[in-house]
């Protein structure tokens, strides 16, 4: 998956933890391996123009998404193999965010994983102005946001793990790097 993000907010924002996100979200979605994705930081002035040019409504807000191709998750086993394609854009406003953030009382790093993988949903065409609608899209962005935070959980012990029995290799005498030489006997 290709994904590119810009950051024009003028805000810093971890934005290799964004781009995992929506990897593991797009992933997760089985959205084609091949597929593009744009992500955009904005200021709360662009967001706020973008609202009102695409959503007649007053203000920035969080997130937007702006789909390019037809993109389903999954698909019916026998369709043609769909090719690469671009999935779309989502622009998010970080300063947003982290107001948003402060009011729930959670992370700023939590509330871009969140707003990411919204945003990814929208794209796949998930939506939330009907309350079963609503439902749906939240819980699978609870889910996929929890599978994500267990897989960086279990990455990082198998990195500690790793480190351990590295040191633990080094104690005995062993030496794991590369520049290790071979013993004749």
């Amino acid at each position: 998956m290709s994904i590119e993000l810009f950051n024009e907010s003028g805000a810093e924002a971890p934005e290799d933890l964004i781009i995992e996100i929506a990897r593991f979200a797009m992933g997760r979605m089985d959205v084609h391996p091949a597929a593009e994705l744009s992500i955009q930081l904005v200021d709360l002035d662009t967001m706020a123009e973008l609202h009102m040019q695409w959503m007649d409504l007053p203000g920035p807000t969080d997130v937007m998404s702006f789909p390019m191709d037809e993109l389903t998750p999954g698909g019916r086993p026998d369709a043609d193999e769909p090719g690469p394609s671009m999935l779309g854009d989502i622009v998010i406003c970080p300063q947003f965010a982290a107001d948003q953030a402060a009011q729930q009382r959670h992370s700023y790093q939590h509330e871009l994983a969140v707003l990411t993988t919204h945003g990814v949903l929208h794209l796949l065409g998930f939506d939330h102005a009907e309350p079963e609608e609503e439902r749906e899209m939240f819980g699978l962005q609870n889910q996929i946001i929890a599978d994500w935070y267990d897989a960086r959980d279990q990455r990082s012990r198998a990195q500690r793990q790793d480190a351990k029995d590295a040191r633990l290799l080094r104690n005995l005498g062993f030496d794991s790097g590369p520049s290790s030489t071979s013993r004749e006997s």
